[in-house]
């Protein structure tokens, strides 16, 4: 017979494992069907190509891909050849009906360590432009993200997908206060974030549900991230995601003992220790991989720094041949100073690098004056425009354990139980409330928000093969408690305090201490039917019910009660035409919820009044969106390309107003006022041109408007009808050029996003911007290797993120303080070594 080339695509475009139903096709254009068993995600179809005059051995031999899927690879040999790549041994062939082994483990990724099969995807491509999906999905790779220095946040490296802007106060995306992710008009706060399926909230600071992937995982044990710029797919356990979801995804334990060291020192007085231990194969069949790292980011305006010790540990076990336990424990312990929140107008007055003052007594000095009135010292032209210091600790721990198992030829699924536990506070040292002399005495004191969160949950899903069709179901439930409290603390008039970051104990002012429980459930069912050889239908819907009670506990104005986002039908309905080997288009349409938040800082429990709660409560509504997509994709070995259109409806939109004019943060009640519409059109190529070189590039365009003007209660219209939504640009691309032949690799990127505004009618309007980087590395041998970083390479001064204390009515004059300033450029060598 003809040689053959044989991939494995499970539905949604993942190579993979499972349930297999395969469809082989040669020249003669035969058809037979061919099945493969395993613990996996159910329908695959095998898509074939003559290859040549050659017999063809299929070696159905599992390759991880960041806890999903297995690679289906063809093994050409002249007739009477023996086949290549055999596994010996029962224990191995066991092994392989679990999906976990990984294969090349000697191989390295870019940043020089063992690469596990989980590591990256589809051929070590930089970026994955959803091939197969029936909605936009774009993935990077572990490798992208190897290539950043030790520590950089995965967000920075979906900052070159199309329609993407991500912007923090930091080289590295890492200060939480700071950094924002816009898409297509929605904020980070709008998008659903998920671990290995495991669910991390809005990633806020402030956050009263989940962390940020920064804290959940070290960056050095990242798999491939996915990103859905429309819709996630319909089971993503999140209750925030109405403006597209983000999949992060942690790196297996290799098969071989091995330790990864690495050191990294750079600019700001910045270093992280990072070190790696893997087990390899233990006798009874798991593998363990466990890692540390201190990380040490000096601030680059002002002073202070951000300090944080984190432990990753990952267990993967078989059990049996039909089941396998995946254990994952994630401990940190993380504190970081602020950068100071500027405005346009304190630019002009003391440039780029205002911040914090390090002179306790010159703070104490404008303390004094802020109170009781006078004249500041130079340069200061208002006592307040300038603190001592500001910043917060989190410890977190998130842990989970997942169940994968085959009930069957066709049945296949996964059952996760997961618990988040966390600690934190807020600091800010505040020149408006003088410390009692009892307390100490100084005119400063610590205002601090505290938080504790204790979320626990459990995710379930099966997928039944029955044909052309695959079934796939699942629940998730959360029960999530979290404490929230405001205090003062006091401070030793005359003494510089030691350790600004810390737990604070015996505050002199409790503001107010309130406890919130939430309870979430969705379910969802779906359908996919292969319909024709070129066609494939996917049809399903979820329904989600989040209640959330609230009961304060200490408060001069207290607020109980409870409110409920409830919606049993949220369809999705997609389709996926295949053209050819190469060409495919594809449409998708999305109904989506969000649940309302339960905090004092945001949401409804932030009315000043239980009369403003149950003013609203009974009429408030949740936030919906409507997404439609349509797009098509080319894939070849050389080059992909995708181009999408898009029409999103964002309706039900909620405004925190006071009765007035003012749309300020945080104010009495929380209403809805209108809708959004976001039109636009993405397009993204990677184009592998010459042996070793690659071109990425990704354009969007984002027409993202108010549909309505705004009538706050009581107050005057706001004119925000046809204004651009904050923080939102209509135009982001990023373009990169990379080269690694194995032993030496390269890259520079540059990413462009046009004018944003934060004042929401339009009259306060930050500039466009272009920001180039630089990276590059050498590999001496398999055990040691180094790397070097350029940040904002033509040291561009321009504002990073913006909204940092909400967004405002109008700030025609550039007062408003809710600014952040990029860093400048700074440079950053790794080395690591491999044993």
């Amino acid at each position: 017979m003809r040689g053959l080339h044989v991939q494995v695509f499970d539905d949604d475009g993942h190579r993979g494992d499972g349930d297999t139903r395969c469809r082989q096709r040669a020249g003669s254009g035969a058809t037979r069907r061919l099945r493969h068993q395993g613990v996996g995600h159910g329908n695959r179809t095998q898509r074939v190509r003559p290859a040549g005059r050659r017999t063809c051995q299929l070696s159905l031999r599992c390759r991880r891909q960041s806890s999903r899927g297995c690679v289906a690879r063809s093994v050409h040999a002249r007739r009477g050849a023996a086949p290549s790549d055999r596994r010996a041994g029962a224990d191995d062939r066991r092994r392989d009906s679990l999906d976990d082994r990984a294969e090349g483990h000697s191989r390295r990724n870019a940043a020089g360590f063992p690469e596990t099969a989980a590591t990256d995807t589809a051929g070590q491509d930089i970026v994955v432009l959803g091939q197969g999906q029936s909605r936009q999905v774009q993935t990077v790779s572990a490798k992208a993200m190897a290539k950043l220095t030790g520590g950089t946040s995965p967000l920075r490296s979906l900052g070159r997908l199309s329609g993407v802007n991500f912007d923090s106060s930091d080289a590295h995306g890492t200060y939480e206060a700071a950094t924002q992710l816009s898409i297509r008009g929605f904020l980070t706060d709008q998008m659903g974030f998920t671990l290995d399926g495991v669910p991390l909230g809005n990633m806020q600071y402030r956050n009263n549900n989940g962390l940020s992937i920064n804290r959940a995982l070290l960056s050095e044990n990242n798999g491939a991230a996915t990103l859905s710029q429309g819709s996630g797919a319909l089971g993503t356990a999140s209750t925030s995601n109405i403006g597209g979801t983000v999949d992060f995804t942690s790196i297996d334990p290799t098969d071989k003992l091995g330790i990864d060291l690495e050191q990294s020192y750079g600019s700001a007085g910045s270093w992280r220790s990072f070190v790696r231990v893997n087990t390899g194969d233990l006798p009874w069949g798991g593998r363990l991989a466990v890692s540390y790292a201190h990380d040490r980011q000096g601030k680059w305006r002002g002073w202070g720094k951000q300090v944080q010790d984190q432990i990753n540990a990952k267990y993967v076990q078989p059990l049996g041949d039909a089941v396998k336990s995946t254990t994952f424990l994630d401990l940190i312990d993380r504190r970081e100073d602020d950068y100071n929140d500027v405005s346009l107008a304190r630019l002009k007055t003391y440039g780029y690098g205002f911040d914090n003052i390090r002179d306790f007594a010159l703070t104490e000095q404008l303390a004094t004056i802020v109170q009781n009135g006078g004249t500041p010292p130079a340069p200061f032209a208002a006592a307040d425009d300038t603190i001592y210091q500001g910043g917060g600790v989190r410890r977190d721990l998130l842990a989970y354990e997942k169940l994968d198992y085959a009930l069957g030829p066709r049945l296949t699924g996964f059952t996760t139980a997961y618990i988040h536990l966390d600690k934190g506070i807020g600091t800010y040292a505040s020149p408006y409330d003088a410390t009692p002399a009892a307390f100490g005495g100084s005119p400063v004191s610590v205002s601090a928000l505290r938080y504790a969160i204790n979320r626990k949950g459990v995710i379930s899903r099966l997928k039944f093969a029955a044909g052309d069709h695959k079934i796939e179901g699942g629940i998730w439930y959360e029960r999530n408690a979290f404490d929230q409290g405001s205090y003062l603390y006091g401070l030793q008039e005359g003494v510089t305090p030691s350790d600004f970051q810390q737990f604070y104990t015996n505050p002199f002012k409790t503001n107010f201490y309130n406890e919130y429980v939430t309870n979430t459930v969705q379910l969802d069912i779906s359908d996919t039917w292969q319909a024709t050889s070129a066609l494939r239908l996917n049809a399903g819907v979820k329904g989600l019910v989040s209640t959330n009670r609230a009961h304060s506990v200490i408060s001069t104005k207290p607020i109980d009660g409870s409110i409920q986002a409830k919606n049993w039908f949220l369809p999705t309905v997609g389709a996926l035409y295949t053209l050819d080997g190469e060409n495919e288009l594809f449409a998708d349409y999305t109904r989506n919820m969000a649940a309302f938040v339960a905090s004092t800082s945001s949401g409804p429990f932030s009315s000043s009044s239980q009369a403003g709660f149950d003013f609203i409560r009974s009429d408030l509504k949740p936030e919906m969106t409507n997404t439609f997509e349509a797009g098509y994709r080319f894939h070849d070995r050389n080059l992909q390309l995708s181009l999408t259109g898009y029409y999103v409806k964002f309706s039900n939109r909620l405004l925190a107003s006071s009765i007035s004019a003012t749309i300020v943060g945080n104010q009495n009640v929380l209403q809805n006022v209108g809708g959004v519409s976001s039109r636009g059109a993405e397009a993204a190529a990677n184009w592998k041109f010459a042996r070793g070189w690659s071109l990425y590039g990704s354009y969007a365009y984002n027409d993202a408007t108010y549909d309505d003007d705004v009538q706050p209660l009581g107050g005057a219209v706001v004119a925000t009808k046809g204004k651009q939504v904050v923080a939102s640009p209509r135009n982001v691309g990023t373009a990169e050029l990379n080269y690694d032949d194995g032993t030496v690799w390269g890259g520079v990127s540059a990413h462009y996003r046009s004018a944003r505004y934060y004042s929401y009618l339009n009259d306060a309007k930050l500039p466009g911007a272009v920001n180039v980087n630089l990276s590059a590395g050498y590999r001496f041998n398999r055990m040691f290797d180094v790397q070097f970083n350029l940040t904002n390479v033509f040291d561009k001064k321009y504002i990073a993120s913006t909204g940092t204390a909400g967004f405002v009515t109008s700030d025609p004059n550039g007062t408003y303080t809710t600014l952040q300033t990029a860093a400048p450029r700074q440079v950053f060598g790794t080395v690591r070594v491999h044993f």
